[in-house]
């Protein structure tokens, strides 16, 4: 999108312009909801939380100030509502392990996402890739933010460190560490089945 079409969609969205908001939705819906789905890895989640960053951008465009673009700023809603929901879903975890300690049926109340797979990844690659989620899933808040929109949707490296509000060596060793960890995680896994 070109800067001066940037300025105007901003200028409606800030009207109400109903139209502006769909144009809003069509431009961004697919990369908000592929960014969800990459950090969240569950669909039902992911469509839950694109709806709300629609939302949170519909009513808080007056603060939109164009200190950065757009895309940047949708981008930076979409990790931080992101991980809102993933801290709210550990939180869930550590208060149903709790209970499950404490319940006669010993029943733990985990969430498993293993059998969660990206929807655009081919049939013969399945496996593997819900492997590397469940790595993916395992990396800090930081390296797993930055791997998401690096490697899944090809967010260059200046507007990650837009994005989370870093400098872009710390992206650049973002990355390194998230590859670093995703090698281990997956030799570790290989090693333990292979058996």
């Amino acid at each position: 999108m070109q800067h001066s079409e940037e300025k105007e969609i901003i200028a409606q969205l800030k009207k109400n312009d109903d139209k502006a908001f769909q144009l809003l939705v069509d431009l961004f819906s697919k990369k908000v909801y592929n960014t969800c789905i990459g950090m969240l890895q569950n669909m039902e989640d992911a469509e839950d939380v694109t709806q709300e960053i629609f939302i949170t951008i519909h009513l808080n465009i007056h603060q939109f100030k164009a200190e950065s673009s757009l895309s940047t700023w949708i981008y930076r809603i979409s990790v931080n509502k992101c991980l809102e929901t993933i801290r709210s879903r550990n939180r869930r975890k550590r208060f149903g392990v709790f209970k499950s300690i404490f319940s006669s049926d010993g029943e733990k109340a985990l969430e498993n996402h293993s059998d969660f797979v990206h929807p655009g990844i081919q049939m013969e690659n399945k496996e593997r890739a819900a492997i590397l989620f469940q790595a993916i899933d395992l990396l800090p808040e930081q390296q797993r933010t930055a791997y998401v929109l690096h490697k899944l949707e090809q967010v260059s490296y200046n507007e990650i460190a837009e994005i989370m509000n870093v400098s872009l060596s710390a992206v650049e060793s973002l990355l390194f560490r998230a590859k670093q960890n995703l090698k281990k995680f997956l030799a570790h896994y290989y090693e333990e089945n292979e058996k």
